[in-house]
């Protein structure tokens, strides 16, 4: 797509995720209620105002690129997973699969280790899978379940899960964010892994021992029931499809499928019953596909008024030494990040560019690499409209800004990310 010739590099186009932050984030804090503002309603207010600002362009087309922003394929992509996730998710809750999915998941642990361990099978589950929307879409109704039968908070739990997905998100080796960064560095992905996870799993204990602490005291009062194991295959298979490197959408169909046939042999529900059951789970998907169709018009706009090349031009200006350099590549990532609420994207869009700033200033590509992901995975995880947390929100029923307060990894993440800068850790590689 072209640019807007009259806004190239503006801090103007930037205005609209402003905009978006104070409807949404100051009104929320405000009310002191993260269920106050819908997002939605924060986003029309955007939307409208990244429409006005966009000069020197007929408002036809304005809307024409706020739309085709809408319709990009990454965009359409994210809401046939919601669509088919939503699907499988009320199928699987009205065949029992979640209930059994939980008696299980007591049996195998008691109540001070669930939080822990559940972080511990996110990440696994992630770094299986590759993505961190398939682990939420497999793990979020999970850690419902285990709320609504042990009282723990649903939204830590769902936090715990959604920090676990990162994990894989930024490590794994069929992760599009990996790929995404070891082709743009130009350099090896088991090398980058190994440069990466010298970086990310202090992060990932940190984490885990801040579970095992705070969940000391949170034993299950209730005693599961049987384990239903024949109610549990659709879960099971959901994970072992993805892991053997399924694509997901297939991944969620087979799940729909295998819920469905359970569902009818057990009695759990007739044809007509299940089909309605799918329905209202696409239905309860909703405000979260209006959402992302809007979040994508929005930062396409402020990409067309030239607020990435804004950000790029000015953070490259004043680089000095290696950790400066190092700190700008962190940086670009973070704020083409919010910008386009997805990280792989982010990557893509400054990855050319830090392979310059990493060669010009004498940072290996591996660490660049890991740069990339890593500060692109923490980002991802703390915006209140990225798909994750979306579909975590839609999942659950739970404000983004409700999870995010204790979403734990992708903020120690990123504090042991910026100490490896400063501290040039690792020293070899």
């Amino acid at each position: 797509m072209s640019e807007n010739p009259s806004c190239r590099g503006s801090f103007l186009a930037l205005t609209p995720l402003l905009v978006f932050l104070a409807c949404y984030l100051a009104v929320s804090l405000v009310a002191g209620d993260f269920y106050r503002m819908p997002i939605s309603v924060a986003f029309i207010a955007a939307s409208a105002y990244a429409v006005a600002i966009t000069r020197r362009v007929p408002f036809a087309e304005r809307i024409s690129r706020f739309s085709a922003g809408a319709a990009d394929p990454n965009v359409l992509l994210m809401i046939w997973i919601f669509v088919l996730a939503g699907a499988f998710a009320e199928t699987a809750r009205s065949m029992g699969a979640v209930d059994a999915t939980v008696d299980l998941t007591l049996h195998l642990l008691p109540g001070r280790l669930l939080p822990a361990g559940l972080f511990l099978a996110s990440c696994f589950v992630s770094l299986s899978v590759g993505t961190s929307v398939g682990t939420i879409v497999a793990l979020v109704p999970v850690a419902a379940g285990l709320s609504s039968e042990t009282g723990m908070n649903e939204a830590w739990l769902t936090a715990i899960v959604v920090g676990g997905a990162f994990f894989g998100d930024n490590l794994s080796f069929i992760s599009d964010t990996t790929i995404a960064a070891t082709r743009t560095q130009e350099c090896d992905l088991r090398d980058k892994f190994r440069v990466n996870v010298r970086i990310v799993a202090p992060a990932a204990v940190v984490t885990l021992l801040v579970y095992l602490l705070t969940g000391s005291g949170a034993d299950a009062v209730v005693a599961p029931g049987r384990v239903e194991w024949v109610r549990v295959l659709p879960y099971l298979l959901v994970l072992v499809t993805a892991v053997a490197g399924m694509n997901v959408l297939k991944v969620l169909l087979l799940g729909i499928a295998a819920s469905g046939v359970i569902g009818l042999a057990t009695g759990s529900f007739d044809l007509l019953a299940w089909c309605g059951g799918m329905g209202q789970g696409i239905t309860g998907m909703g405000e979260l596909i209006i959402v992302t169709m809007m979040a994508g018009g929005l930062l396409e706009l402020i990409r067309f008024n030239g607020g990435i090349d804004y950000i790029i031009g000015h953070m490259t200006r004043r680089i000095s030494g290696r950790r400066g350099a190092e700190g700008t590549i962190a940086g670009l990532v973070c704020l083409s990040n919010l910008c386009t609420a997805n990280n792989t994207i982010a990557i893509l869009t400054v990855g050319p560019i830090a392979r310059k700033i990493a060669d010009r200033f004498g940072v290996d590509r591996r660490r660049s690499a890991s740069l990339l992901d890593t500060f692109s995975c923490f980002t991802q995880g703390l915006l209140p409209y990225g798909a994750q947390l979306l579909m975590a929100a839609g999942l659950t029923g739970l404000s983004p800004l409700g999870i995010i307060r204790y979403l734990y990894y992708p903020a120690i993440m990123g504090a042991v990310a910026v100490l490896a800068i400063l501290l040039r850790y690792p020293r070899r590689i």
